[in-house]
């Protein structure tokens, strides 16, 4: 377990929730690590005291347990007799959106005494329709990401103290490998088992999560959909240049239908939906919405070794999801004559604004970069991250260098409270 024991974060929130009145939900893509967070969990309610009696732990991906699948009475006579109710007892649901009716389990666990419930689902429509209805108010909800790039690097027991790593080398392990946590152990085997590796989880995501559950027949339309929005983070799409494009290429997919796939590829955490905010009407538009893959690994299987992502794109991809993991609402922002990266909101309502270039090459770059955010006439934070060492700050404008800033080592910025 030693490769998890950097995921403190989420587990000390899972810990700060304990046997509060909330049902904890731990979203998240397959294989980001949400059974393991799980099992370490449970190793530490052992650790301080709880026994064997008082814990169940259920994953309904495992074959044993597919008689369970259509007879909620059967699973629930199953949990409730494994307990000793004496006492405080908690139960684990790993993917509990594969139980039918699981909505009315989940609830019976709930407002049983002394139970206190924790589940796992790959697919963000767990929380929507009746499970948010019948819950509302009474969960809590933990997105876990895979490795951020700190984590990755402690991960390969990398010493991010020492200030002369050649921090550009690794990112671009980071980025042309995984961000998966498996996938990082499989790095000693080389590169073709990190991409079986990707391949299956990706074979997965779509079979099980995607097309058997929605019936999507035209897997070929579903395929190009996807790897169109692979190649294009980062750039502004709609579901009718997507499909004007798969026209081009001899295909008719309605515009409907493109927005269908692009709605269940982000319920199943394969890709990050970003809408764009009018800086001058501070209202967030309808239109023309970027997307950011959860893992740029995977564009090695749906872009294939033509990997047309810049490395703007692809370093923007990876600050987009440090600043989800650190508890931002994150909109890209435009007005008439400029367009900025990324404005959040953070966890305590602030606003801050970021622009992503991948280095400041010269004088029509330097103008570009900052021009954006000085056209932005307010007094909330703005920040140019881009991988040049040297870095200048300009009219209030803090120019960071990306690497200190994933790895929270810059000395300009307080140390964000990094919140899931």
């Amino acid at each position: 377990m030693n490769n998890y024991t950097n995921r403190e974060e989420y587990l000390s929130k899972l810990l700060a929730y304990k046997d509060k009145d909330l049902i904890k939900v731990v979203s998240g893509l397959r294989r980001s690590g949400k059974s393991t967070l799980f099992e370490l969990y449970r190793q530490t309610l052992l650790q301080m005291g709880v026994k064997e009696k008082q814990i169940v732990f259920l994953n309904f991906e495992e074959f044993e347990l597919r008689k369970f699948l259509n007879d909620l009475d059967s699973l629930y006579a199953h949990i409730i007799g494994q307990l000793d109710l004496s006492k405080p007892c908690y139960v684990f649901l790993d993917e509990v959106q594969n139980v039918n009716e699981f909505e009315r389990l989940v609830d019976g666990l709930f407002v049983k005494p002394n139970i206190d419930v924790y589940i796992t689902g790959s697919n963000a429509f767990l929380l929507s329709g009746e499970l948010a209805t019948l819950l509302s108010g009474r969960y809590i909800e933990i997105s876990i990401l895979p490795f951020s790039f700190k984590e990755y690097l402690t991960a390969r027991k990398i010493d991010i103290s020492n200030r002369y790593l050649n921090y550009e080398a690794l990112f671009f392990d980071y980025v042309n490998e995984t961000s998966l946590p498996k996938g990082v152990e499989l790095r000693e085997g080389g590169f073709d088992k990190i991409y079986e590796y990707l391949e299956a989880i990706y074979a997965t995501i779509v079979e099980k999560d995607i097309t058997q559950r929605h019936q999507i027949n035209d897997k070929r339309a579903f395929g190009n959909i996807t790897k169109f929005v692979a190649s294009n983070i980062g750039n502004p799409l709609s579901p009718g240049n997507i499909a004007k494009t798969l026209k081009q290429d001899g295909q008719n997919t309605h515009n409907t239908t493109v927005e269908k796939y692009l709605d269940y590829l982000v319920a199943s955490f394969v890709f990050y939906k970003v809408n764009r905010f009018d800086l001058k009407g501070r209202k967030q538009l309808a239109t023309q919405e970027k997307y950011y893959l959860v893992d740029v690994g995977l564009l090695n299987i749906l872009a294939g070794k033509e990997r047309t992502t810049d490395r703007g794109h692809i370093l923007e991809n990876v600050v987009y999801l440090e600043l989800l993991r650190r508890g931002n609402k994150i909109w890209t922002g435009t007005s008439r004559n400029s367009e900025v990266d990324f404005v959040c909101k953070t966890k305590t309502g602030d606003i801050e604004y970021y622009q992503v270039a991948w280095k400041m090459a010269g004088e029509s770059t330097i103008e570009r970069e900052f021009g954006a955010l000085e056209k932005i006439n307010d007094n909330y934070p703005k920040f140019l991250l881009t991988s040049d060492s040297f870095t200048q700050n300009r009219s209030g404008i803090k120019h960071l260098n990306v690497f200190n800033w994933l790895l929270n080592t810059d000395t300009e910025q307080e140390q964000p409270n990094i919140i899931i």
